[in-house]
């Protein structure tokens, strides 16, 4: 064993000596460097949690203060702890101890005490199993989940085996097939956002991909109405997803939908919420303009492309669009030929309150939630089974969903429904005939 020594001062002598350390100082066999930061936070993490704990325990036995026996001791009291167990959060494991209670009340209908932050036989915070379909959708196979995990949460990550995922797994689909039945005939969404979703692991077929519809309803409030799998292209297989939302309660067509122009949803809406208007997403068109264009001239273009959307009316907007195809038109003209063809969809969102244009003129609802998912380049070489790549989807979504912001000018929502008209985003007086 290798001997280390070390200099060490001794304030009441104030001599200096050396020291042996037995003990060798070995690297972390896992190549992760330790960090005082995150330890510093993990310790922090556990004593909030005690102290909740601690708190929540204190007003549960000064609730139950006046229940006495009938020799006069207290009805409820401590009873130590319950053994230590690792909590996996977004820091790492953190060791937590639940102290327990004693019911001293004869019968069989004891008190427990359980805490409302801590379920019984809690393993994972919510944190870590919004990591899980992530991990998923980008590639990494269930094999690969531990080396993940202690790279994202430190070395100690454990408790997600392979078993634990599918239980998981199981447990996400079953939550996807009953959240697919559910009613929306007391609902009204105004908007509707459409996008298909390619991830970097295939679905089982090649071209194949997960079909996602988000809603804003007549509060504001957004929500994903629709998820399946299907064609991007196929107007069959949006559809056939337009009608299931009929079927389930959507009787009412939306106002303005939502989506890049590519896809196969243009020609089902139409058939379907025939007097539904149409967005086109400004994000995908920049893309597929730019993208046509050399790399040279792509940011000129791009800021260009932002004076269209961003101008404070349409007729701003339709100067800043024959600029830009009288700038590129010449020399390329299949990039202007990309913007043209959806001219008018392109400009619909000056018709709807100001307040709104910025939720309306891209699919961000659902671009955001799958930036760092969907594929843009080369796929990976594993393949995603439909379960698996729709309830990690699903989970992905309702982690979204959450913190999805409600709609701006949420007072312009009763305008929109009843029809009032808007003119660069501005409500117009009705005049008297």
């Amino acid at each position: 064993m290798a001997v280390s020594k070390r200099r060490q001062f001794s304030v009441e002598k104030g001599i200096c000596h050396m020291s042996e350390d037995t003990i060798t100082k070995l690297p972390d066999p896992s190549g992760i460097s330790p960090d005082p930061l995150t330890e510093v936070i993990r310790n922090g993490a556990r004593k909030l949690i005690e102290q909740a704990i601690e708190a929540e325990l204190a007003g549960l036995l000064s609730a139950f203060a006046d229940h006495k026996l009938e020799d006069g001791r207290a009805r409820l009291v401590r009873h130590g702890h319950l053994p230590e167990r690792d909590i996996l959060t977004g820091v790492g494991p953190i060791a937590v101890s639940v102290p327990r209670v004693r019911d001293r009340k004869p019968g069989a209908d004891k008190l427990t005490f359980t805490p409302s932050i801590l379920p019984r036989y809690l393993r994972k915070a919510k944190s870590v199993e919004e990591l899980l379909p992530w991990l998923y959708l980008k590639g990494v196979s269930t094999g690969d989940f531990s080396e993940a995990l202690a790279a994202l949460l430190g070395p100690h990550a454990r408790g997600l085996s392979a078993k634990t995922i599918t239980r998981l797994k199981a447990a996400w689909w079953d939550e996807y097939l009953a959240w697919q039945k559910r009613d929306l005939g007391t609902r009204r969404f105004l908007y509707i956002w459409a996008d298909g979703v390619y991830f970097k692991p295939r679905m089982a077929e090649e071209k194949q991909c997960v079909l996602v519809i988000v809603g804003a309803d007549e509060y504001g409030h957004k929500e994903l109405l629709a998820m399946t799998d299907g064609f991007r292209e196929s107007t069959q297989s949006w559809r056939e997803v337009l009608l299931d939302l009929k079927r389930r309660g959507l009787k009412q067509d939306p106002k303005l939908a939502i989506g890049d122009g590519a896809l196969g949803f243009w020609a089902a809406l139409r058939e379907v919420f025939p007097t539904t208007r149409e967005q086109r997403c400004w994000v995908h068109k920049t893309m597929n303009v730019l993208n046509a264009l050399p790399k040279s001239v792509q940011t000129k273009a791009k800021a260009h492309l932002h004076d269209i959307w961003q101008a404070e009316t349409r007729a701003a907007a339709s100067a800043a669009f024959d600029f830009f195809i009288e700038a590129y038109g010449v020399k390329w003209d299949k990039a202007v030929a990309k913007l043209v063809k959806d001219r008018d969809a392109l400009l619909t969102f000056y018709d709807f309150p100001a307040e709104h244009w910025k939720h309306i003129r891209t699919s961000n609802p659902i671009e955001s939630t799958f930036a760092t998912v969907r594929h843009r380049t080369k796929r990976t070489k594993g393949c995603l089974s439909r379960e698996t790549g729709l309830a990690m989807a699903f989970r992905l979504m309702m982690s979204a969903q959450a913190k999805w912001r409600k709609l701006d000018g949420r007072n312009r929502l009763p305008e929109v429904i009843s029809g009032v008209e808007f003119r660069d985003g501005i409500r117009q007086l009705q005049t008297a005939a």
